[in-house]
């Protein structure tokens, strides 16, 4: 009540001094041959005014981020430089379309911080056919929250346009009950844009290192396939065999860092010192056999 009773007060001031600048102007204009201060008092009382609406649009914003969707000050000023909130509703409605999806408190208050743009969007012609074609894949309620707070730009894409193009892009390289899998852990899929990265991609990856992956005795089925690929094509040769110089410094055959690479590619990309930390740790410390940890090598993760 307080603010509307103030920017009520600011809009009656500001129409009393826009009248008395107007009739000041005229007699001007007529034959008034000395200019009076009054008009550059008012233009400077105007931008006050105008300041204060401003800022006061600004604090709502920032204090419907804090109050309704759980961000921190921090985080809610940080958002507020990408959306500008003039009325709840909106907001409120699109809010209580994504608890209506599954998302939790902290889910929800992720899935704004990361894209509050979303908060300006038509939740029934923009957000609900999206959320209905994900279900209609088979997605559970939980899987679709988690997705959905870890990439809430998902929204954004055009349903008819991206994400069906996408889909059925994917849909003719695995079979249906595998797309599921791929909403759920690798949702930056439907970004890349599959005739313009993904197929390129694709078509590398089946000249280069598919073929070696399977020699190394990966399931191309399984998640660590994946990130085998990624390991393989996304480093230089250098940090390959940086790493494999590293574990042999240890005392591990060939047979353990393949084993390790096989349980966790990641393994196999870790800076020198954050792999000799470990080792040291656990080898030194601890007194584990250094060979013993091949069969661990999540313990880097």
């Amino acid at each position: 009540m307080a603010l509307l009773f103030k920017l009520k007060s600011l809009r009656l001031g500001y129409s009393i001094l826009s009248s008395t600048f107007a009739s000041k102007t005229k007699r001007f204009v007529v034959g008034d041959r000395k200019p009076s201060n009054f008009s550059l008092q008012n233009q400077l009382l105007c931008r006050h005014f105008t300041s204060e609406i401003s800022a006061n649009q600004h604090n709502f914003t920032v204090t419907y981020l804090i109050n309704s969707c759980g961000l921190s000050p921090k985080a809610a000023i940080s958002a507020s430089k990408k959306v500008e909130l003039q009325t709840p509703e909106r907001a409120d409605s699109v809010l209580a379309l994504v608890r209506n999806h599954g998302l939790s408190e902290a889910q929800l208050s992720k899935f704004v911080r990361l894209h509050p743009e979303v908060l300006l969007a038509d939740p029934e012609q923009t957000l609900l056919p999206k959320l209905r074609f994900f279900i209609s894949l088979g997605i559970s309620k939980e899987d679709l929250a988690k997705t959905l707070a870890f990439c809430p730009q998902i929204l954004s894409r055009s349903l008819e346009k991206e994400i069906l193009p996408d889909y059925n892009f994917l849909r003719s390289l695995i079979p249906e009950n595998k797309v599921v899998s791929v909403l759920k852990g690798r949702s930056w899929f439907f970004f890349e844009g599959h005739s313009k990265n993904v197929v390129p991609n694709i078509d590398l990856l089946r000249q280069l290192v598919v073929g070696k992956v399977k020699e190394m005795g990966f399931n191309l089925e399984k998640a660590t396939s994946v990130s085998a690929l990624r390991v393989l094509c996304g480093r230089h040769k250098s940090v390959w065999n940086r790493s494999w110089e590293l574990y042999s410094r240890w005392g591990w055959s060939d047979d353990d860092i393949l084993s390790a690479f096989r349980r966790y590619p990641q393994c196999m990309i870790h800076s020198e010192k954050k792999v000799m930390e470990v080792m040291d740790l656990l080898v030194n410390n601890m007194g584990w056999p250094s060979r013993k940890i091949a069969q661990y090598p999540v313990l880097w993760s």
